[in-house]
């Protein structure tokens, strides 16, 4: 990760709140999970973003919290300063917008997880014929790519393609989605043409990425607002390993995902207490699914035909 986030007390919150008020242009408040997130900004090119990704809320309710987005020469490129009592957050001087969103996701997830029994999953949640199956994995190893290429079955639905909320329901872990629309990278057409004209020429941004409506390509039916979670795919790229394919226990799975920070670099609050009920989760999740270790060293379709048979799916190559 490029940026680390600093915890802040709330008088120094509201120190900066009074010194940035006079910079607002846009006060954007949108309904994550449940939560009304407020966006606070003077730029107009991250207001018009945000408001594609996310679902507006009524701006009669208050806000859970609050994502304040400027530029100021004083602090360092994509500082962080967070007051969890508040729920405030500061972003200074960030240019890519996927951390933004993903950072305003989290805001979320820590209110859910404090107060509601509901975890993030930084990963990706498709439905095929009525079950969940969840893909995460350590940055680069194909999460985006493999989401995908599930979608070019018409067995199977989408309900994230990067972050979802769980929780744990009796024997089940349901799975809901939370974003209006995706925020893709150009490159993916490149492997699945089928995605291809989703975003007009120019339209991506300086990282290659833009908020998308997939339904253009998947159908309007095609994505869904929760699951039930069955299978639990991690993926990983070793090339130094032969293994592909590797069935996992809860409790190798349960070591896999705290070694690697819950495969989330954007948790807000890393201690004991949070790593307790997190490790709670994990372990509901692991329990009730079945859980497989992927090695994507070969091509995206060789992957990809892994995964369709682990789901069930008829393959589509």
């Amino acid at each position: 990760m490029m940026y680390t986030v600093s915890l802040i007390s709330t008088e120094e919150k509201e120190r900066l709140t009074e010194q940035y008020l006079p910079r607002i242009r846009y006060e954007i408040k949108s309904e994550i999970y449940g939560c009304c997130i407020k966006l606070l900004s003077d730029d107009h090119v991250l207001k018009e973003t945000w408001q594609e990704n996310f679902y507006s809320m009524s701006q009669n309710v208050r806000s859970h919290g609050r994502l304040f987005v400027f530029k100021d020469v004083s602090y360092k490129p994509n500082t962080v300063l967070f007051d969890p009592y508040s729920k405030t957050i500061f972003l200074f001087n960030f240019d890519y917008y996927g951390w933004i969103k993903s950072i305003g996701l989290s805001l979320a997830g820590d209110i859910l997880e404090d107060e509601h029994d509901v975890y993030s999953v930084h990963g990706a949640c498709v439905d095929v014929d009525g079950k969940g199956l969840c893909i995460v994995g350590t940055s680069g190893a194909g999460k985006t790519t493999q989401t995908y290429g599930l979608l070019q079955d018409p067995h199977s639905r989408i309900v994230s393609d990067d972050w979802f909320f769980s929780r744990v329901f009796g024997s089940d872990i349901l799975a809901y989605g939370s974003e209006k629309n995706f925020y893709i990278r150009e490159d993916l057409t490149t492997i699945w043409k089928e995605f291809g004209g989703l975003v007009q020429q120019g339209g991506y941004d300086t990282e290659g990425r833009a908020v998308a409506d997939i339904r253009w390509v998947v159908g309007k039916g095609r994505l869904l607002p929760l699951t039930t979670i069955k299978i639990v795919i991690i993926l990983k790229r070793d090339k130094n390993d032969s293994q592909v394919l590797q069935p996992i226990s809860p409790i190798d799975g349960l070591k896999l995902f705290t070694e690697n920070n819950y495969f989330n670099p954007h948790l807000l609050v890393k201690n004991s207490y949070k790593t307790t009920i997190r490790n709670k989760y994990i372990t509901h999740l692991l329990k009730r699914t079945k859980c497989y270790l992927v090695n994507t060293t070969g091509t995206p379709r060789e992957t990809q035909m892994l995964i369709q048979s682990l789901a069930g799916l008829p393959n589509t190559f």
